[in-house]
């Protein structure tokens, strides 16, 4: 398999983890996101949004979107599961990964932010809009989870939402938002974080790391 990414992409982030739980390997091809490079025509043949990650599996289909692509390595390699086998809690893990994956993450990605600033935004703002965002969505993801069993977010073993909430809390941090008002998911992130398919996925540890 080869998945194409950037070291600091969350998305790409949430894929790897996911591999690293599936014990699948993938040869990781980086594009630059502050260079442009997801833009090259030849990028663009293979992803037409222009986005990361994109997964190329060992037939040479072409799958994109993190989520659909974690849910593919899941259907296709299921153990260990990353969605619970009850419907109902199969269900709020996924609407947890969503208000990440759909709701919180691409309002704040890259290319909104360049659009704010060609707007004429200054960065000042630009910035203060991304800390707005992850708050928001934090907040409500803090709640989400409030009364579930942890130390992962639904439980003693990690899924679907843990794979989008640790990515997204590196974001957070980035944007200088303060995360200690988030104790029940800082809980998730720390169960995660004790593990090596989470550690060995961070951006600081990718070999196309600045």
């Amino acid at each position: 398999m080869k998945l194409h990414g950037y070291f600091r992409s969350s998305a790409a982030y949430r894929v790897r983890i996911a591999l690293n739980l599936k014990g699948r390997g993938a040869e990781h091809l980086p594009h630059h996101l502050r260079k442009g490079e997801q833009c090259a025509p030849a990028y663009l043949a293979i992803n037409p949004q222009g986005l990361v990650p994109a997964l190329e599996n060992d037939a040479g289909a072409v799958l994109t979107q993190s989520v659909a692509i974690i849910e593919w390595l899941d259907e296709t390699h299921p153990n260990p599961p990353l969605l619970p086998r009850d419907a109902l809690q199969r269900a709020k893990v996924r609407a947890f990964a969503l208000a990440i994956a759909c709701d919180t993450h691409p309002v704040q990605n890259l290319k909104v932010l360049a659009r704010l600033r060609e707007l004429g935004l200054a960065e000042e703002k630009v910035q203060d809009w991304a800390a707005w965002v992850n708050r928001e969505g934090l907040a409500a993801c803090e709640t989400l989870i409030r009364n579930e069993p942890g130390p992962f977010c639904f439980g003693d073993v990690p899924t679907l939402a843990d794979l989008c909430l640790v990515p997204q809390l590196a974001n957070a941090r980035r944007f200088g938002v303060d995360v200690s008002a988030y104790p029940r998911l800082l809980e998730a992130e720390a169960a995660a974080k004790a593990l090596p398919a989470f550690v060995n996925a961070a951006p600081e540890k990718q070999p196309d790391a600045e």
